[in-house]
């Protein structure tokens, strides 16, 4: 039992137009998932604060807005090639803030014993779904009460001012629809086909991690290498004694092989010898007298 559920892909098709002039201007799909939460702010604010004929147009189409919005981010997601596991996350949470804010419109008009029952039970639903999906069941939606049911409640509540029976209707419903999805998810799990896939879609799993985690140790030991590379210094070898170049001695002054020449004039005479130096001295008229009276 789909509910509403079923005129998704009616819906869905209505939304093409739109969804294509959307990927023609890049609009992340982030944005859509934001705009959801604004418009479900925005038409609780107007259930709490307007009375209740009045109150029924805006919630009306601040409702609409919503789950169109809720519609066209994951489409839009899809069609560009821009889904990642950070969009889902921000997808479903968008969608239990959506939820919470419409029930938070409830505050001035019924007990708030209630309106957290409601909020509380609003959430159920999802949970079995996502614990489904986790397991390895597909995703369950729908169900007596799900979520464009509760946005149909609210404009009831809005138009008529049942604040108290919407949000019991609410609250009970919403149970039912989680034990409703539990019992279905508990039955696929069970099957053969959905167990295989499931042990399929964790070893698939495990493999990804796996290869990312050998990517990374791959990284890292070329990072390491390229550092190591890094850090050689080379030196240049010394150069072989073969080839090592002395450098030349300085020439020394070669002594001179004969004897300094007397000056012209006068004869030299030896003189007295004085710490082994000879000291000569030129010989006088006197001396060469004295020299000839002793050879005569």
């Amino acid at each position: 039992m789909n509910g509403l559920y079923a005129l998704k892909p009616w819906y869905a098709d209505r939304l093409s137009g739109l969804r294509r002039a959307l990927a023609a201007r890049q609009v992340s799909p982030d944005t859509l998932t934001a705009a959801g939460v604004v418009c479900a702010a925005g038409a609780a604010a107007a259930l709490a604060w307007l009375p209740a004929p009045l109150a029924a147009l805006p919630v009306a189409v601040l409702l609409a807005g919503r789950l169109a919005f809720a519609n066209l981010d994951g489409a839009l997601a899809r069609d560009t090639g821009r889904t990642t596991r950070r969009g889902s996350l921000l997808n479903e949470l968008g969608d239990r803030a959506a939820d919470l804010l419409v029930i938070a419109g409830f505050l001035p008009l019924a007990p708030l014993w209630l309106v957290a029952a409601a909020a509380f039970a609003a959430t159920l639903p999802s949970w079995v779904s996502l614990a489904g999906a986790a397991a390895g069941a597909p995703r369950r939606n729908g169900g007596p009460v799900g979520k464009t049911e509760r946005c149909l409640l609210a404009v009831v509540a809005a138009a008529s001012g049942w604040a108290v029976p919407v949000l019991a209707v609410v609250a009970a419903g919403s149970a039912v629809t989680a034990v409703a999805r539990a019992v279905w998810v508990w039955r696929a799990l069970g099957q053969p086909e959905t167990a295989a896939a499931a042990v399929g879609a964790v070893a698939i799993e495990r493999a990804a991690a796996a290869e990312r985690g050998t990517a990374t140790e791959r990284d890292a030991a070329t990072e390491r290498t390229v550092a190591s590379e890094k850090s050689v210094v080379r030196v240049a070898e010394p150069a072989s004694p073969a080839t090592r170049r002395r450098p030349s001695p300085a020439p020394s002054p070669r002594p001179s092989p004969l004897p300094p020449k007397p000056a012209r004039g006068l004869p030299l005479d030896t003189g007295e010898v004085s710490g082994g130096i000879t000291h000569t001295r030129p010989q006088t008229p006197a001396d060469r007298g004295t020299q000839l009276r002793g050879t005569r």
